[in-house]
């Protein structure tokens, strides 16, 4: 577990896109090849943002946004029941990566 904190308009929300997609690069070039959970608690997560950073590294922008699997979190108890139910996920799909933010 990372936790990555900083003031309003640090960068974490840009860190965590570009963890999205590099999770997704294959193994031998750094990435875990895999899919990405991102449970959404300001609204902060933006698909246009993540494909420039797929393009960058290569990657087809639509088969990367695919590979993440995004949620809302409403509420504390809201965001609890979706990191039960990614833990559920994970058992019966390659999810290497769970971004709350």
């Amino acid at each position: 577990i990372t936790e990555c904190f900083g003031e309003y308009r640090s960068g974490k929300t840009q860190l965590s896109h570009t963890l999205a997609v590099t999770t997704q690069l294959e193994v031998s070039q750094g990435g875990g090849f895999g899919k990405v959970a991102v449970i959404d608690t300001e609204g902060a997560f933006r698909p246009e943002n993540v494909i420039p950073i797929a393009q960058r590294y290569g990657l087809d922008p639509e088969r990367v946004l695919d590979n993440i699997v995004t949620a809302k979190a409403y509420n504390t108890d809201h965001q609890m029941e979706l990191v039960d139910h990614v833990g559920a996920l994970c058992a019966t799909q390659p999810f290497r990566l769970l971004i709350i933010d």
